[in-house]
């Protein structure tokens, strides 16, 4: 059965005239009677008994009618549904994100997206690099906020900015006074980092390594929030990607340039290549490669 044949069906059934039911749906009785027709041969028998007089249901019409009226009020709410995502009047969007970009610059871009749509909802799952780059792979978000993957991931990434690594201590440090800091000078005190498999810690040993220098990690932690407190208590320093500044600051921390080498690496948007977004992750993934805060493409 089609949607067009059950609305020729529920028609005449309601008026029991062909004449009446076709004025409605704006066919010719011809017409109607052919919808009809191809109705009955492809149910098995007649639906209507039609005379020269009158036109009435069969037994077997009968038992259709409630079904056809809930058949089109499931289609009609079917069409209803796909038209509102379309337009972006409902859905959902299902995302994963680092912790250290859903707590810092994800808020801002949301609050734009929101304007815009505000009947769309956003599911954030903060993860880690390595989890964002699974969930993506895995289909199980539709958009995933990571350090550039290496290609084996085989995932396609859009590129929104490039972080550079600072330099994190106490604000009451003697090394608070500098404006910048290399990092033979900064790993003479505790380094504080994040524990493996973070990529984070990953990139710092990988780039220092290259530069013969070498991390010697004093006290490690899961998560960010542990290490800057750490360091804003006096245990000791760390590096943190710039996105964390504002985070590390709140915490009392202080911030400050490093170089020699300079860390850093683009951050972007994964997506699944054989993948079509749905319009709801389509509008988030637009409104984040055009969020103003990335207009420079550094922080």
């Amino acid at each position: 059965m089609t949607a067009k044949q059950i609305r020729a069906f529920l028609a005449v059934a309601q008026s029991l005239s062909f004449a009446q039911a076709g004025e409605r749906l704006h066919l010719s009785q011809s017409a109607l009677s052919l919808t009809i027709k191809a109705l009955e041969e492809s149910l098995g028998g007649r639906l209507f008994s039609r005379t020269t007089r009158q036109v009435s249901l069969t037994p077997e019409g009968e038992a259709l009618l409630p079904l056809a009226r809930r058949l089109l009020v499931d289609w009609d709410n079917a069409e209803d549904h796909l038209r509102q995502r379309f337009s972006l009047q409902q859905g959902r969007v299902t995302l994963a994100a680092m912790p250290s970009f859903a707590c810092n610059l994800l808020p801002p871009i949301l609050k734009t997206f929101h304007s815009a749509h505000p009947r769309l909802n956003v599911t954030i799952n903060d993860v880690i690099n390595e989890q964002v780059i699974e969930m993506v792979r895995d289909r199980k978000v539709e958009l995933g906020i990571a350090f550039e993957p290496q290609p084996a991931s085989q995932l396609t990434f859009t590129a929104l900015y490039t972080d550079r690594f600072v330099a994190v201590v106490a604000a009451d440090s003697p090394l608070a006074q500098c404006d910048s800091i290399d990092w033979p000078m900064l790993l003479q005190a505790p380094f504080i980092t994040l524990q493996r498999p973070s990529t984070v810690r990953i990139l710092l040993e990988e780039h220092l390594a290259a530069c013969d220098l070498k991390l010697s990690v004093a006290v490690e932690s899961h998560q960010l929030a542990t290490v800057g407190r750490l360091v804003a208590n006096g245990l000791g320093v760390s590096a943190m990607p710039a996105l964390c500044v504002q985070q590390m600051r709140e915490l009392g921390a202080h911030c400050m340039t490093l170089s020699h080498p300079t860390v850093e690496r683009p951050i972007g948007i994964l997506t699944k290549p054989d993948h079509e977004l749905s319009a709801a992750a389509q509008a988030l993934f637009d409104t984040l490669v055009s969020a103003p805060l990335f207009s420079a493409g550094r922080l």
